[in-house]
């Protein structure tokens, strides 16, 4: 770790989880702090600075869903990862929706916590850094990646924090075919499992929000490649 000690909240109901997480964590280097329920959860990481939450969705008072809306509603940046006991496709796009930007299914590895939770703290230190106005720019859309600020023909458009992550990543790859691997891998830093439509949800949020109102359209897709983002001729 660097003398820059990270925080990270840990929202779970289950006193053994989160004693071992909170555990696992010290000993890693890390600042920890611990709420058992929903509603306290919710006011510790809204009144505080963390650097990442970990969240658990079947929470007393408050579900972990509600809790990341009032997250992002302060803080649109912070890594939150949901680490719960539903594993259903339904469930994650769920937990995408409100913000979350990771999803880990119990039972699970310390280790591949460990390893995500790092990949974040990782990037989020990678963005400080950047601190340079940054405008990415595709035919008439632009975004602004350090306010995240979403503007097509000079009108705001209100994305969800993985809708944006996935429009940047499209817009940073434009006139490139990238696959629905390409896309789970780097978007969402999941290996792509087959049996989920998350990437083919998302596309469809982008769509409405991006291209349905608009004459030209920019996001297309490839059947049996992927998809690309480029200005429609």
């Amino acid at each position: 770790m660097t003398h820059d000690t990270k925080k990270i909240l840990i929202v779970e109901d289950d006193s053994r989880i989160a004693q071992n997480i909170s555990k696992g964590l010290r000993e890693k280097g890390f600042e920890t702090e611990i709420a058992y329920d929903g509603l306290i959860g919710s006011k510790i990481a809204t009144a505080n600075h963390f650097d990442l939450v970990i969240l658990d969705i079947n929470l007393p008072s408050m579900n972990g869903y509600e809790v990341c809306k009032l997250i992002r509603q302060r803080d649109p940046n912070v890594p939150v990862l949901m680490l719960t006991a539903l594993g259903e496709p339904d469930d994650k796009i769920e937990g995408f929706n409100v913000g979350a930007d990771d999803y880990i299914v119990k039972p699970f590895d310390f280790r591949e916590l460990l390893a995500r939770v790092n990949v974040f703290l990782k990037r989020s230190q990678s963005d400080a850094d950047n601190t340079g106005g940054n405008i990415l720019r595709v035919a008439d859309l632009e975004i602004n990646t350090d306010t995240k600020i979403v503007v097509r023909a000079n009108h705001a458009i209100d994305l969800t924090p993985k809708e944006l992550a996935l429009l940047e990543y499209l817009v940073r790859n434009k006139g490139r075919v990238v696959s629905k691997t390409d896309i789970a891998e780097k978007v969402w830093d999941m290996n792509f499992d087959s049996g989920t439509n998350v990437v083919e949800v998302y596309i469809n949020f982008l769509r409405k929000k991006i291209d349905r109102d608009f004459d030209t359209k920019l996001i297309h897709t490839k059947s049996g490649m992927g998809y690309v983002l480029k200005e429609d001729s």
